[in-house]
């Protein structure tokens, strides 16, 4: 294939295609019968959910001792001559970055039953010291002892013992898919944060996340860093790794990741150990508290973090939330400049984190979300700002909407941002919306919740169709479903997705009354019985049951006294001064209340306004209020708002959408950029994706005698199979 140089997407484009279709069908389905197999001779002693805590170290133990098992008696030989021998040259030995010394393996201990516990700790207390975390880490010495006490341990080394796992006939690949595969069995009741990305769905990222902008990665010797601040066991990285690998040979591609499940984070390192990968790269930590790699900045991010799960309040982890406050303080500095979303989700604490280890220029991302990024968040709210945020710096180059039931644990749905840094001229100032929902390919059974997969002709689709750029539709055939797969992709400029947040308002027009209607509408409102400026019921009969009261106490109590006594006489006064007269002049009105109020200690021109709101009713046939200067007073109480675009005229949108219905609406944009910004006083500027209204299609609903008629051909159908089987059993 002829590929020029100079035109780096066509050239990322050839090669992704090359890459996908060189792609193999993985089958690991032997290997995961064998392990679950074994698994099920724990039953008894374990409970099902605890089944990992003896799988995942052994699957990992007999990994690591197939891969050295060629080099063993090299490496034990070397040991035995040299006991102090570096581990630099016993790394040369084994070919990989760890090695075992001695020459036990799980069948040479099966020779030795008697002291199987001590020769299996002495066998693992062997290996070298980054294996040894990796079991220190699965507290698995003490798992040892367990299985000994319950009978079980010899039965599961000898097992595990013909378990095949040589990396020459399993790859990482496939490896990848067992142990993806084991965690999902062993966590069915797990909540849709603990998601484990499908395969299918790592190669579409990672082939959308090479389609183009990465001209500078064909370099000979070229450094790749990749990310994954949620890694997992490491599947996204060990897909990009190969993905980069085999687009570019010559490529040194570093692996980095953080992950704060102990048996992801073991499993990713043996990974990456076999790999010969930098397992000091693959931190055990949570990201929201730390950036383990702060110096290094990322080629490539690629992550699917946790959906829902909390960073702040009583459900997060320890120190979460402290940690993340104080990083957002930082401001610009810091890894949360945009904002802070509510607590409950830090989907979009990791979307900044991704940004912020971005490479300048050239850094690319692919970050797996549910729908909450899109829209969540009122307009002044931290999720709105952050969404600006991403806009205002021209960082999301497209949002793939994905089919739902592709995930283990979860079948919501699912979404994709693509974030750059280097956006081409052409995507500059602009964000491409792909509806790829409709883009999949039954499952012959299902995986937990997961019903559906993309097959690798659908993945090559949807990235051609991303690099193409252009808003277009087209359809891809899957003989499973005997269906066409329909996608679809938009372009729209990032003004689009920005909006300020109008008021509107109706003309002050009440009519009010002095009668036994209003008075006890007064004395049961709010107003009266819950305003901290007046009187609080609530508050007043605590502060009456506290005894003895601090200073403090008692003056507040004192307080609530006085406004109690007020609201008392207020209401005395207009009971006074009860009448059949209707003031259809909110002023007029005013000034009939405060001449019956004049005696009432502590009335205010606010509070005599408040009151007057109370006790009247919106009329429209009542005077329109206004000021001295002839401007229209608005009602407060019919606040209402707008959303309108940036690119959308502002008179348009309330021609279109608000006159219709309220022919005297006022409408105004309540920010004062001359004043300080504070809560009464802030710029009503957000931004949202409602990736979904884009797409939506009005489809008429079939008519009720169509559908009858449905129901009565299948209850006929019914009834006649039923009735050939009763006259089969006869």
């Amino acid at each position: 294939m002829n590929i020029n140089p100079e035109e780096p997407d066509i050239m990322a484009k050839a090669k992704i295609t090359e890459v996908m279709m060189d792609d193999k069908t993985i089958d690991a389905s032997k290997e995961i019968a064998m392990v679950f197999s074994i698994a099920n001779t724990l039953r008894g002693p374990y409970k099902p959910d605890k089944y990992k805590d003896v799988i995942i170290p052994m699957t990992i133990l007999r990994r690591l001792e197939c891969a050295l098992a060629s080099t063993k008696k090299a490496v034990v030989d070397t040991y035995k001559k040299n006991p102090k021998a570096p581990a630099q040259l016993l790394c040369k030995k084994s070919g990989y970055q760890f090695y075992n010394t001695c020459e036990y393996d799980l069948k040479k201990l099966l020779t030795e039953a008697p002291a199987i516990v001590e020769n299996l700790t002495f066998y693992i207390e062997s290996f070298s010291s980054n294996v040894q975390a990796i079991f220190d880490e699965l507290k698995f010495k003490e798992e040892i002892k367990n299985l000994d006490k319950n009978n079980r341990l010899l039965g599961v080394v000898k097992k595990f013992s013909e378990l095949d796992l040589d990396p020459e006939k399993v790859d990482n690949l496939k490896m990848g898919y067992m142990f993806e595969e084991i965690i999902r069995r062993f966590s069915e009741n797990a909540s849709a944060g603990d998601h484990y990305t499908p395969r299918e769905v790592i190669r579409l990222l990672t082939s959308i996340l090479l389609a183009e902008g990465c001209s500078d990665i064909f370099s000979e010797g070229r450094e790749v860093t990749v990310l994954d601040m949620a890694c997992g066991t490491g599947g996204m990285l060990s897909t990009a790794h190969d993905f980069i690998v085999r687009m570019n040979p010559d490529a040194n591609v570093r692996l980095f990741g953080q992950e704060n499940s102990p048996e992801s984070h073991a499993i990713c390192l043996a990974d990456m150990l076999i790999k010969n990968q930098a397992a000091e790269n693959i931190r055990f930590a949570d990201t929201m508290k730390e950036d383990c790699f702060e110096d290094t900045a990322m080629r490539f991010v690629i992550a699917n973090p946790p959906f829902g799960e909390s960073w702040g309040g009583k459900d997060a982890g320890d120190g979460v939330e402290k940690a993340v406050r104080k990083e957002h303080k930082k401001g610009k500095d810091g890894r949360f400049p945009a904002g802070l979303p509510a607590t409950g989700d830090m989907q979009l604490l990791f979307m900044q984190h991704a940004v912020a280890k971005m490479q300048k220029k050239v850094g690319r991302a692919a970050i797996i979300t549910n729908g909450s990024p899109l829209f969540s968040g009122n307009t002044t709210s931290g999720e709105s700002q952050i969404r600006r945020y991403l806009l205002d710096n021209d960082l999301v180059e497209a949002i793939i909407g994905l089919p739902s039931q592709l995930f283990y644990n979860t079948d919501i749905a699912i979404y994709a941002f693509i974030l750059s840094k280097g956006k081409r001229n052409e995507r500059k100032g602009k964000v491409q919306f792909i509806d790829a929902t409709d883009v999949w390919a039954p499952l012959k059974r299902s995986l937990g919740k997961k019903r559906r997969e993309i097959s690798k002709e659908q993945i090559t689709l949807i990235t051609e169709m991303y690099a193409d750029f252009k808003p277009c539709k087209r359809t891809i055939w899957d003989e499973k479903r005997k269906h066409d797969c329909v996608i679809e992709s938009k372009i729209f400029d990032c003004e689009e997705f920005l909006y300020r947040e109008w008021s509107v308002y109706q003309p002050l027009q009440r009519s009010g009354a002095i009668n036994t209607t209003t008075i006890e509408a007064l004395r049961d409102s709010a107003y009266f019985t819950a305003n901290t400026n007046i009187f609080n019921a609530a508050k007043f009969e605590e502060l009456e049951q506290t005894n003895p009261r601090s200073d403090a106490n008692e003056k507040a109590y004192q307080k609530q006294l006085k406004g109690r006594a007020f609201t008392e006489a207020v209401i005395n006064a207009l009971t006074a001064h009860i009448s059949d007269t209707v003031y259809n002049d909110f002023s007029k009105f005013e000034v009939a209340l405060k001449k019956a109020l004049t005696d009432v200690d502590g009335l205010s021109s606010s509070r005599l306004y408040g009151i007057a709101m109370e006790m009247s009713v919106i009329d429209k046939t009542a005077v329109i209020q206004k000021d001295k200067k002839g401007h229209i007073i608005v009602d407060p109480t019919t606040k209402d708002t707008e959303i309108i675009r940036l690119n959308q005229n502002v008179k348009d949108h309330m021609d279109a959408e608000v006159y219709p219905h309220i022919p005297d609406a006022i409408y105004c944009y309540e920010f004062d950029d001359k004043k300080p910004e504070s809560t009464t006083n802030k710029e009503k500027l957000g931004a949202d994706f409602p990736f979904t209204r884009y797409f939506y299609e009005y489809r008429e609903p079939e008519k009720a005698d169509d559908l009858l008629a449905q129901f009565m051909e299948l209850e006929s159908s019914l009834a006649e199979k039923i009735a050939a089987l009763q006259k089969g059993a006869k």
